[in-house]
């Protein structure tokens, strides 16, 4: 882009069937051409079972994906150094060992 060039006016606005969902759970599928996000929540139902009841997914295209990643990097350096360092080991007992989803 030339120096010159303006950038255009960006408007967000909610569509119709806008909703705003919580998800502790992030299942993520690659495909030569997109990313596909399945977010879910993950409940123990026993103290060696979780369920995850997945309820949303965004497919994103590789350069959206590399996109989100910079952001998400640069929001949590902020949040780290405002907040601490976050811990990706699970607190609850309730929550097997294994890769965090």
């Amino acid at each position: 882009m030339s120096p010159s060039a303006q950038q255009p006016q960006m408007n967000l606005v909610q569509s119709p069937d806008y909703r705003e969902s919580y998800a502790n759970s992030v299942q993520i599928r690659a495909s030569v051409w997109d990313f596909q996000l399945v977010f879910g929540l993950a409940s123990p139902e026993a103290p060696d079972q979780i369920t995850i009841r997945n309820h949303s997914a965004i497919y994103l295209s590789p350069q959206q994906t590399k996109a989100l990643w910079n952001m998400l990097g640069q929001h949590l350096a902020q949040y780290e150094q405002a907040f601490g360092a976050l811990n990706l080991e699970p607190q609850s007992h309730s929550f097997p060992q294994g890769p965090i989803n």
